[in-house]
């Protein structure tokens, strides 16, 4: 929560960082702080009251739950945004000014947080929750109703964000990676595989998190594992969203620097 809040504070103060893809970052910080205080809180005022006493409403279940989906659907859908803002600054240098305007950047940002919301939102479900955390999975399972319809949608849905975030993110990179090899330029081609090797980085602990969890609802004797998939996918693309971009910035590596200086006064000269 300290890194990511941090990290928007030092983006939106420092006019240098107002730039498409340090802007990107914040979208990315951002959704990291709402999905983690949106689980983390009550998992951990969990852990101090007795397992007969751990209840929760319907309605405030549900409400995590939709809470939990959107903030992986806007993280899938900030990651693409990136795909293609590396892209146009690789791959059509001379065209990116003009192409990643502020408002254009404002657009896609609203873009994401919208499409995520209209269907996620549209697919939350219509009592003993196994995960540490309410999901659509935990809740259909609770249904005494015919819930095919929910199943078939909320996997088309899946199939939808990840194939689109995959194919985006495989394509984009592919094409960047013929550019570079192309390109005679060592210094572009270094700072260009610096740059995607952050974001690379970011979506494979994503994705990874993110299935394990899709895999194990489907094996109910390994329902502790997918217990301690599902906390994992809500702590370490956060905090390792912020080491990867956090560093990747200039300032904010100063910014560090200055405060291990101020740490060690005597070794400062």
């Amino acid at each position: 929560m300290v890194s990511n809040i941090g990290l928007v504070v030092l983006i939106s103060t420092e006019c240098s960082l107002h730039q498409p893809m340090y802007l990107l970052f914040c979208n990315m910080s951002i959704n990291d702080v709402f999905g983690a205080s949106t689980i983390i809180p009550r998992i951990l005022s969990d852990v101090f009251i007795p397992m007969s006493q751990r209840l929760m409403s319907y309605n405030e279940c549900v409400i995590q739950a939709f809470c939990a989906h959107f903030h992986a659907g806007i993280a899938h859908a900030v990651l693409i945004i990136m795909a293609f803002d590396r892209y146009m600054a690789i791959c059509k240098p001379l065209h990116y000014a003009a192409i990643m305007t502020h408002r254009m950047v404002l657009g896609l940002s609203v873009w994401a947080w919208s499409i995520s919301f209209l269907l996620v939102g549209s697919s939350s479900a219509s009592v003993v929750i196994l995960n540490p955390f309410c999901d659509n999975a935990s809740l259909f399972k609770l249904s005494c109703e015919n819930i095919l319809i929910n199943h078939v949608y909320g996997l088309g849905i899946t199939v939808v964000i990840l194939g689109s975030s995959l194919c985006s993110v495989m394509l984009t990179y592919l094409r960047i990676a013929m550019v570079c090899l192309r390109s005679k330029n060592k210094a572009l081609n270094s700072k260009a595989l610096q740059t995607c090797a952050t974001h690379l980085a970011a979506y494979a602990i994503l994705l990874f998190s993110g299935c394990i969890i899709i895999i194990l609802h489907r094996f109910p004797h390994l329902s502790d594992h997918g217990k301690l998939a599902s906390i994992i996918i809500h702590v370490v693309p956060p905090a390792m969203n912020a080491i990867i971009y956090g560093l990747q910035i200039k300032a904010v590596r100063e910014k560090i620097i200055i405060i291990f200086k101020r740490a060690t006064p005597g070794k400062v000269k």
